[in-house]
């Protein structure tokens, strides 16, 4: 695959944009969390509060309702404290693997220009999809993953148009520059060798839609519903393979498993959010979500060589459709200082006899705390926690006698998500 400058750049981009891992894997490996003040109310309200320039994503209608142009650009830094425990029916060698995510940093920019009172045009980069983990090299479940990104980084246009008082409609895209890159090993059982190495990685681009409206039938209170479409990621690159033994090399070579293109289609799930917002008073607001995300066209597949006899390099899995419901309330101290609080449920997109090491995704329960002060009437500094417990997460795969069995659990598994993002009226 042929490297460039503007894919060196575009690397750096997800890199320092994305933020990965559960979505981080909480229901399926979409976030809801990329900087934006939205992480101190765990989502609450996402398509109705349109209260900054992050509405740009979150729902597009909602930038004719600022009434002014706004900048907002956050950082984000997860923890993932997510470890797996081998049991007794594990039949690998080998260790734990280690902290799987750890440190991964993120960040979004949202920039919102009014044209006049009723039209506004946008623009957003964020990464909301993806995946990053990491495992120690000997762990025991090497042969289905040793290290593993799938990023997605999100460049959206967008254009709001607000039809009277209390009815605005927005549309977006959402080009998406998708990035993956694994490593996998390869058992060189029989052959006296130690494990070989497979690795695969390419880019490219997708592309899909973001559709909003934003009902306002009394001030202080809205009602937001957004659809973001699908997006095709039809990744598809030439594997590169280290150490293999000379029976497996020749069986692999003789089948062009190793000088073929090796496609790795997935879809990015399509997303509908509806949300509520409701100013109970001047100084307390409420608001919440109810969502559903479409994973189970999502189309990933497992890379490796499992058996003794592979005729393919790639293996299907199963997922579910995925359920948000999520509750928040804002607190408006002083004019400078306003509080907020949150708590979300996201359903898994696995079921637990068809979890893996590849993808261990689960439910998720999420509380969230953060605080916007105003420095001045046109600069904003907002600071957010969200605590995101996924709990223990089983495992019990066998894939052919090559991958052997790996049992146990990601016990006690959770997210931490930091915030910090600043917000600009001009």
């Amino acid at each position: 695959m042929k490297r460039s400058g503007l894919h060196g750049l575009l690397c750096s981009l997800v890199l320092a944009a994305v933020c990965t891992g559960g979505s981080a894997w909480a229901g399926g490996i979409m976030l809801y969390e990329f900087g934006s003040p939205d992480v101190g109310l765990a989502a609450a309200g996402y398509a109705a509060r349109a209260q900054d320039a992050s509405t740009v994503f979150t729902n597009p209608a909602g930038m004719s309702r600022l009434e002014k142009s706004q900048v907002l650009g956050g950082l984000q830094a997860l923890y993932g404290n997510v470890e797996f425990s081998p049991n007794s029916a594990t039949t690998v060698s080998g260790g734990d693997g280690g902290v799987a995510v750890g440190w991964i940093p993120g960040g979004s920019a949202f920039i919102v220009q009014k044209l006049n009172q009723d039209w506004s045009l946008g623009f957003g980069v964020l990464s909301y999809f993806g995946l990053a983990e990491n495992y120690d090299d000997n762990w025991v479940g090497r042969y289905y993953v040793k290290k593993s990104a799938l990023m997605g980084l999100t460049l959206s246009p967008a254009v709001s148009y607000r039809l009277n008082n209390w009815l605005s409609v927005g549309a977006g895209l959402n080009m998406m520059y998708g990035y993956i890159d694994s490593e996998i090993a390869i058992n060189n059982a029989g052959e006296a060798r130690p494990d070989g190495q497979l690795k695969y990685d390419d880019n490219r681009w997708g592309y899909g839609a973001n559709l909003g409206i934003l009902v306002e039938p009394m001030p202080g209170t809205r009602f937001g519903l957004t659809y973001l479409s699908e997006v095709k990621l039809d990744f598809s690159a030439v594997p590169e393979f280290n150490g293999l033994g000379p029976v497996l090399q020749t069986l692999l070579t003789s089948r062009g498993l190793t000088t073929s293109d090796m496609d790795l289609s997935m879809t990015v799930p399509q997303m509908v959010m509806l949300s509520a917002y409701h100013e109970i008073n001047p100084k307390w607001a409420v608001m919440g979500n109810v969502g559903w995300q479409n994973w189970s066209r999502f189309g990933q597949v497992d890379v490796g060589i499992h058996s003794g006899n592979p005729t393919s390099l790639t293996v299907s899995n199963d997922y579910n459709d995925t359920w948000h419901v999520a509750l928040g309330a804002q607190y408006r101290h002083s004019p400078a200082w306003t509080f907020s609080c949150g708590i979300a449920y996201d359903s898994s997109a696995v079921d637990d006899d068809k979890r893996s090491v590849v993808l261990p995704m689960g439910e998720s329960w999420k509380l969230a705390l953060g605080a916007q002060y105003a420095v001045t009437p046109s600069l904003t500094l907002g600071v957010a926690y969200e605590f995101a417990w996924l709990g223990d997460m089983s495992v019990n795969q066998e894939r052919g006698p090559l991958a052997g069995r790996v049992a146990g659990d990601y016990s006690s598994s959770s997210l931490s998500f930091f915030a910090l993002n600043l917000s600009w009226k001009y």
